[in-house]
């Protein structure tokens, strides 16, 4: 198995928080994928897959219809998608992906976080150097599915990385970040159940080790970078 899963199994996974954040968040992207490719799933794979998404999560049929229509609402659903990079304290990198209304509230808020914590907010392309750009399915697992097959087929449609991750029981597919429709498709016409589908952010060198009191200053600033309504993720290469 390759970078991308060692990295997942490495890396702290937290969940998105409690359920009204996991939908605010799901809100958002189903409001600027409706803005890029339009209202109508069968022609925006993007929001056809958030759509999936969102389902996995239980979130409501009439939260998804509304986050849809917001985007036609002049006065609403104006977001950009914003990304913020600095270092955090014991020179960990960190990247944030928000989606904002207000550039100005959303930049302040993450300066003081890394101000606060001992850290520093950097300038565009100060750690995006560190992270590889990947789409990322999750396709539920059938116990007759050939992965080795799988992968070889997905290599004609970007796909990089193929692993049936057990503890959740789906098959998670990793692929380069422009390869995101051509792998959807691809799983559509396998007629592959698609859970979910999406873009993650792999570190492309060695993961920073830290001593359990370094880990908990950035453990620190993580939950208050977290907890701000703009942000979308945050990755870091803390180990």
């Amino acid at each position: 198995m390759g970078r991308a899963f060692e990295y997942r199994k490495a890396r702290k996974l937290k969940r998105w928080g409690n359920m009204s954040r996991t939908f605010t968040r799901l809100g958002k992207e189903l409001t600027i994928a409706t803005k890029q490719g339009g209202t109508d799933p069968e022609n925006n794979p993007r929001l056809r897959a958030i759509i999936q998404t969102a389902r996995s999560e239980n979130m409501p049929k009439e939260n998804i219809e509304r986050a849809i229509r917001r985007a036609e609402e002049k006065d609403k659903g104006d977001y950009r998608e914003v990304v913020y990079e600095g270092y955090g304290p014991h020179g960990v990198a960190i990247l944030i992906e928000t989606a904002t209304d207000n550039t100005t509230r959303t930049v302040a808020n993450i300066r003081s976080y890394f101000n606060k914590s001992g850290g520093n907010l950097g300038t565009s392309g100060s750690v995006d150097f560190m992270f590889d750009h990947k789409c990322v399915f999750r396709v539920k697992a059938r116990q007759e599915m050939d992965l080795e097959e799988l992968e070889l087929e997905l290599i004609d449609y970007g796909g990089e990385e193929v692993f049936l991750d057990e503890e959740e029981e789906v098959i998670m597919i990793y692929g380069s970040f422009e390869s995101y429709g051509s792998i959807q498709k691809f799983l559509e016409e396998k007629d592959l159940e698609l859970i979910s589908g999406g873009f993650d952010r792999i570190v492309n060198g060695e993961l920073k080790e830290l001593t359990p009191e370094e880990k908990a200053d950035i453990e620190k600033l993580l939950e208050r970078i977290e907890e701000d309504d703009d942000v979308q993720n945050v990755y870091t290469n803390m180990a």
